[in-house]
């Protein structure tokens, strides 16, 4: 394993971090607390040092297993939790987005429930949760730096959902100097990310990034293939039939990636992530154990070579020689597409 410092803030993470939606809901496959800690447990002793939960995902159950199993090795890890949905008034709707809550006051309690939930004092990273960028103010950004002062936050960060609306909010968060930016970004899905490496460059920011999704719902590690039945509670089954079509055949023109015995499909694409030195770490969805030893190893293979980089960048501009749709929507934004216009880039609906 390797590590990478967020922003400013000093605040070390591993370079393959634990996404712990994975440990506080269903949505990847049922398994015991005991085995969610467990799971945690192997991750630390495999040299993860990131842990990435939220207050919503399983509503704070995430938190609490995140919090029992890291009680005894608090000082030897990073700690991140969101905040920003009010579920505790608001019943889950299956896979639906819940309200947002983005207030001074609600970031104090919120921020207070996590602490009270993860059993820790503070946490290492505290990340607003798909807020929509007019909500976050100079209030918002005052209460931020009020909980820095307390001691209860070492940095913040800003996660985004590319689905409910990115650009604007991901602009904004390195021109405020979050010193973390969490988005999709993947071989598949390069918008966000991308961008957002080029913006970062442009202002000669210090906001790191962390990737989310690395492997595309599982056709990156080659675990969703053409044989496979995604349960109906599984969130990736959420994709189009067409997205996954048109991904199999794209994971065919990138199998030069692989080197036998010494890289996996599933660690090249994280290599190719932290090919970029803005990513800070990545998060896959780790479903069993054999799956953190795969891609929590990913830092210690080959790195691409600027060959395999440049290829992998010649594939995506001629979308891997494919011609149709996907069936996935358009880019969403929160400002009624203000934020793409002559971006090339378009919101759904357009």
């Amino acid at each position: 394993m390797k590590y990478d410092t967020l922003g400013t803030a000093g605040v070390e993470v591993s370079q393959v971090g634990f996404g712990a939606w994975v440990v506080g809901t269903d949505w990847w496959g049922d398994r015991t607390r005991e085995d969610a800690v467990a799971m945690i447990d192997h991750a630390v002793e495999q040299g993860v040092r990131y842990f990435d939960t939220g207050d919503v995902y399983g509503h704070g159950d995430s938190e609490e297993i995140v919090g029992e199993a890291l009680a005894d090795r608090r000082d030897e890890v990073t700690v991140s939790t969101k905040i920003g949905y009010d579920f505790y008034n608001n019943p889950q709707a299956g896979h639906g987005e819940l309200p947002k809550k983005v207030t001074p006051e609600w970031i104090h309690t919120a921020t207070e429930r996590s602490l009270d939930r993860l059993d820790m004092e503070y946490v290492d990273l505290l990340m607003l949760h798909n807020a929509n960028v007019d909500e976050v103010d100079e209030d918002v950004l005052e209460a931020l730096d009020e909980l820095r002062e307390e001691g209860k936050v070492e940095a913040i960060g800003w996660a985004l959902g590319p689905s409910i609306g990115w650009l604007a909010e991901g602009d904004a968060a390195v021109t405020a100097e979050f010193d973390a930016l969490q988005t999709v970004f993947n071989l598949f899905e390069q918008t966000p990310g991308r961008h957002f490496v080029e913006t970062i460059r442009e202002h000669g920011a210090d906001t790191s990034i962390i990737a989310r999704v690395p492997h595309s719902s599982g056709l990156l590690n080659e675990q969703v293939t053409p044989e496979t039945e995604l349960g109906k509670g599984d969130h990736r089954a959420h994709r189009p039939d067409e997205w996954y079509e048109t991904g199999w055949e794209k994971l065919e023109t990138l199998q030069f990636l692989k080197r036998d015995g010494e890289r996996t499909m599933g660690q090249a694409a994280i290599q190719w992530l932290l090919a970029h030195d803005e990513v800070a770490s990545v998060t896959p969805t780790f479903r069993t154990t054999d799956d953190i030893d795969e891609w929590g190893g990913a830092p210690d293979t080959p790195p691409l070579s600027d060959d395999e980089f440049d290829r992998v960048q010649e594939l995506y501009a001629d979308n891997f020689g494919i011609d149709r749709d996907d069936g996935m929507d358009a880019l969403r934004s929160s400002v009624g597409g203000a934020d793409l216009d002559g971006t090339g880039m378009k919101s759904a609906g357009d």
